[in-house]
């Protein structure tokens, strides 16, 4: 197949060993945990009552891990556990996502209990995420030349494999057993993360190595120091190195442009309102538009690769919002009934519109990652690619939140659909506004300023350069956490 074979490729003369595994287990489940996307919806819509303004809210609410991801991995650079600083905390990550889904498989009953589980849950798989993260980009710093982004490309098939598995099953299982149940198979995949850590390499953090800033790798002197002063003089650097970044404009204004893309109100949530209430869409038609989504985004992913690769990032920005725009105001077919006029089946019409919208909408968001990438300069890549995902997971939040918002405003309720259409109008025109901030993205022609290489960084930090022993900084791959 072509969309898999510039990967497959890539990782046909790669060694397989138990860590890597393990890696590849903990993708997966991070995909297959989208099981339970469908559940949550139809448990706070049908089993708690919910309205769409609510359920919009308490999502954006759930999203609230993701904002702070860089967090997780200050906190496992920093603080490790009896010197480890990898297992522990999947092993922790691991107890968290089984106490959150069998809690709401087996008592959670109120929308507080509801909110604060699924949020547990995710904290879980993000702090996983992380901790993987960086074990992907600590095996990559000694990849060759000719096998860069294998590592990559690997966990990302990994984690796509989980997804589409997880797909239909995540409709037929709700149709015919029930939301509690899907929330017990959910239990059961932080399991697997667990078992996993246990092949991970983790060997503890015990010592410093310090040079002076000019002198070479040779005369560096090793000194074993205490735990606190690895710990602080870890943090530090850390923290010198992201304000160094985020103080210059080349960084901030782009990271701002892109907040400010993603953070348009969301009509989402009453628009699943509709299709569930009004349009009779059952759960397992539901999974089954995921299932075709999911194969449609690799399809995307792949359009962007071969295609629009070498486009200019301003331009692609340009002509993906508009066209994305476009397209989504076709949902105002079949909100208004005029899908039927033309011939069109309501499930006909929402099945090719969802597959349309995936691809498109996949096609725009790769240049976000492009973007981010491209920011980051050598040296504290991972962390501030970290920190710019936990930018756009704060605007997605704010998306749903202004979405909420006017789901209410509007009067749009479970029963209610009248004023639909305007939201879905709102939602797609005001994606527009951003444009005129295109000038904040870097020109295709300017090349990073020199101030943000890393050796000035490590100026500021009483000239004196500290590399730990097996060390790394929180890292994310170039995958969609969104």
């Amino acid at each position: 197949m072509l969309i898999q074979s510039d990967w497959l490729k890539s990782l046909r003369n790669r060694s397989f060993d138990p860590e890597l595994g393990a890696i590849a287990v903990i993708y997966f489940v991070q995909g297959a945990m989208a099981i339970s996307q469908l559940a949550v919806s139809f448990f706070l819509k049908d089993d708690l009552g919910l309205s769409p303004a609510e359920v919009a809210s308490m999502v954006g609410i759930t999203m609230l891990p993701w904002t702070v991801k860089p967090l997780y991995g200050l906190i496992s650079d920093g603080f490790p556990v009896f010197g480890y600083r990898r297992r522990p905390y999947l092993l922790l990550s691991s107890v968290l996502g089984i106490f959150a889904w069998a809690s709401m498989a087996l008592w959670v009953a109120t929308p507080f209990w509801a909110i604060a589980m699924i949020a547990v849950g995710s904290l879980s798989l993000a702090f996983s995420d992380a901790i993987t993260d960086a074990l992907i980009v600590q095996r990559a710093r000694l990849e060759t030349e000719g096998d860069a982004g294998s590592l990559q490309s690997f966990s990302w098939i990994a984690s796509s494999i989980g997804a589409i598995a997880s797909a239909y099953l995540s409709g037929y299982l709700l149709e015919h057993f029930g939301a509690k149940f899907v929330f017990e198979i959910t239990a059961i995949l932080p399991l697997l993360v667990g078992i996993a850590a246990f092949a991970i390499a983790d060997p503890p953090m015990s010592t410093v190595f310090i040079a002076a800033p000019n002198s070479s790798s040779d005369n560096s002197v090793p000194a074993t120091l205490s735990r606190n002063s690895q710990l602080w003089m870890s943090l530090k650097f850390n923290f010198i190195q992201l304000r160094q970044a985020f103080t210059n404009k080349a960084i901030w204004l782009p990271a701002a442009f892109l907040f400010f893309w993603q953070a348009t109100p969301s009509s989402d949530t009453a628009f699943f309102y509709f299709t569930t209430n009004e349009l009779n869409f059952n759960p397992e038609f539901l999974g089954t538009m995921r299932f075709f989504a999911s194969w449609a985004g690799l399809l995307g992913v792949w359009l962007f690769q071969r295609f629009f690769k070498g486009v200019p990032t301003r331009k692609i920005f340009f002509w993906t919002t508009i066209i994305s725009t476009v397209l989504g105001l076709t949902s105002l077919l079949l909100v208004t009934h005029a899908n039927r006029s033309l011939g069109i089946s309501d499930r006909w019409f929402s099945l090719g519109d969802n597959l349309i919208l995936t691809v498109a909408g996949r096609i725009a968001f790769m240049p976000v990652l492009v973007l981010a990438a491209r920011l980051c300069p050598e040296g504290i890549e991972a962390t501030l690619f970290a920190l710019l995902m936990s930018v756009l997971n704060i605007s997605a939040l704010c998306s749903f939140q202004l979405g909420a918002g006017l789901t209410h405003l509007l009067g749009v309720t479970e029963s209610n659909f009248d004023n639909l259409w305007i939201l879905i109008l709102i939602a797609n025109v005001t994606s527009l506004l951003p444009l005129p901030l295109l000038k904040w993205l870097p020109d295709e022609k300017v090349k990073m300023s020199e101030e943000l290489n890393p050796k000035s960084v490590l100026m500021e930090s009483q000239n004196v350069e500290v590399n730990l022993l097996e060390s790394d900084r929180p890292e994310v791959i170039l995958q969609e956490k969104i």
